[in-house]
């Protein structure tokens, strides 16, 4: 049947709409690019040799542990493995591990088989064995691993089958457990080494990243961009983020300007100064956290004179810290730290105070062999930190207090990869350095920061009866009994004084509109798995 000129031409109409409808839909469903600007460009990719935020923050969107933490909270849930079973005397876990997961393919790399048990026995016997094959051709230094003393903690590392490992320690250890959710525990594929050590590129390991998780690494540009895509063989929920991108501003005025311009969605926690320029600007919300986490100066224990505890305690008495907190912190939202971990932890010691006493820090000053004074370096933070949002202007409020005692502080700093490695080495007097917890446990604040294990340079701390009270209390079962071991530990740390403790504090981290899908962390850290635009 012949259709009349005008209806033909109103069908033609609603025909062109419909397609042009059609495209458009299709155009507002194409994934749309994440960007997030990141503080600081990692020290590597290599999730075990490193212990920063900024490069555990990259590695958890390529790598993934046997366990996680569920999402906003310090409850571990699984990922590479599907189940464990803990002994009654904390010494034994073991673990059934998932089926199905495939490691990245990458233009450097392709799998030929699947996650199994010796991705697992590979990963480990690194951060254990200086002497297997891979650690002899790229000899490296795993820095929490070390930290917490896992090798001399470890018995052994038995593969039972494909899919199943159990780990053997030596004494019972409690919070051991927490450690397989950590970045530093990011399963490596045994496969990929092996065909790096035999073309001779193990060190590639550390540039060429190969995990199991939602996204795989792209490229890289120095102090600039980390590219990153899908994982179209992840094993997990498909993402809706095709690409994701770290754009790495150092200065936190850049990152607010560049959310607020739309070039990022995301950016690293907010300076407390830069929160009211964004609460209430429309097309942008933040989210905040009261984090488990701590800003504190560390002494070099090794060398003179900070290795007189009468330095120590009368370098941080002559601190104000209320002014401090004045300029850093106008919010109001950070608190004092006074323990070396926040008043939320179990075990924190509500009977120990801060002092502000110059007087009296003139006097240890002169019972320690400095009564006309002293000439000191002090470090200050090159990176921006919820609990140190501005490193250069915190020295110079430290700088000005230490004067009215007699010490003249000399300001230094450097590139944030530079500032740890030479700090590392010892050749600090005092440095800014922070931590963030993940599991909510004391233990996860003084074992790989107090500890001797810690100690191998002789840089930090080192106090054999510390050393007791704590292994004591990581092999105890008996709650009451740990916590008050926990107490006993807070006060020789506090007598001791190895460290100057500054802040522990809210963070923010502002997003766009759009991004849906985030949830912060306890630690304040982010996580990219299923966040998307929309």
């Amino acid at each position: 049947m012949k259709l009349p000129l005008s209806t033909s031409l109103s069908l033609l109409v609603l025909a062109a709409a419909s397609l042009l409808g059609f495209t458009g839909e299709a155009q507002a469903a194409k994934p749309k690019a994440l960007v997030y600007c990141a503080d600081a460009s990692p020290e590597g990719f290599d999730p075990g040799m490193w212990d920063s935020a900024s490069t555990n923050t990259v590695s958890h969107q390529m790598f993934q542990g046997l366990l996680d933490f569920k999402r906003g909270s310090t409850e571990l849930v699984p990922k590479l493995a599907t189940s464990w079973t803990v002994s009654p005397d904390a010494k034994t876990i073991t673990f059934t591990l998932r089926n199905g997961v495939k490691f990245h393919t990458t233009p450097y790399f392709t799998p030929t088989r699947e996650f199994n048990a010796d991705d697992v026995l590979f990963t480990f016997q690194r951060f254990i064995d200086p002497n297997t094959a891979f650690n002899k051709a790229f000899p490296a230094t795993f820095v929490f691993p070390q930290n917490i003393g896992l090798a001399k903690l470890l018995a052994g590392i038995d593969r039972v089958d494909d899919y199943t490992v159990r780990f053997r320690l030596k004494e019972a250890n409690v919070p051991f457990i927490a450690n397989f959710a950590m970045a530093w525990t990011g399963i490596q594929s045994a496969e990929y080494a092996a065909q790096l050590l035999r073309d001779g590129k193990a060190s590639e390991i550390n540039n060429k990243p190969v995990g199991t998780g939602p996204y795989r690494f792209k490229s890289y540009a120095k102090d600039d961009v980390i590219r990153m895509t899908a994982n179209p063989d992840y094993w997990g929920e498909p993402q809706r983020t095709q690409n994701l991108i770290f754009s790495i501003s150092r200065e936190p005025n850049v990152r607010v300007q560049k959310l607020m311009a739309g070039e990022c969605q995301v950016t690293s926690a907010l300076r407390d100064v830069d929160v009211a320029s964004l609460d209430g600007r429309k097309g942008i919300r933040i989210e905040k956290i009261q984090a488990l986490n701590i800003s504190y100066l560390s002494f070099n224990m090794r060398k003179p004179p900070t290795d007189n505890r009468d330095v120590r305690v009368a370098l941080d008495i002559a601190i104000d810290r209320n002014a401090i907190f004045k300029a850093l912190f106008p919010r109001g939202d950070a608190t004092q730290a006074v323990s070396a971990f926040p008043p939320a932890i179990p075990g924190y010691d509500t009977a120990l105070k801060n002092e502000y006493n110059p007087a009296r820090a003139r006097e240890l000053l002169a019972k320690a062999g400095f009564p006309n004074g002293m000439e000191i370096d002090l470090w200050a933070l090159p990176v921006a930190r919820p609990t140190n949002p501005n490193g250069q202007l915190m020295a110079q409020l430290i700088q000005q207090d230490w004067a009215k005692i007699g010490v003249k502080a000399n300001i230094k700093t450097y590139e944030w990869g530079e500032y740890l490695k030479r700090a590392n080495r010892g050749e600090h007097s005092v440095y800014m350095s922070g931590w963030s917890g993940e599991t909510g446990d004391a233990d996860e604040f003084l074992t790989p920061n107090l500890s001797c294990a810690a100690n191998v340079t002789g840089v930090k701390f080192c106090n054999k009866d510390f050393e007791k009270l704590i292994d004591e209390a990581r092999a105890t079962t008996d709650v009451p009994r740990r916590l008050a071991l926990y107490v006993q530990a807070q006060e020789i740390f506090k007598r001791e004084r190895p460290w100057i403790t500054m802040a522990h504090s809210t963070v923010y981290i502002p997003l766009r509109d759009d991004v849906m899908g985030f949830i912060m962390a306890p630690n304040g850290s982010v996580d990219f798995e299923n966040v998307y635009r929309r």
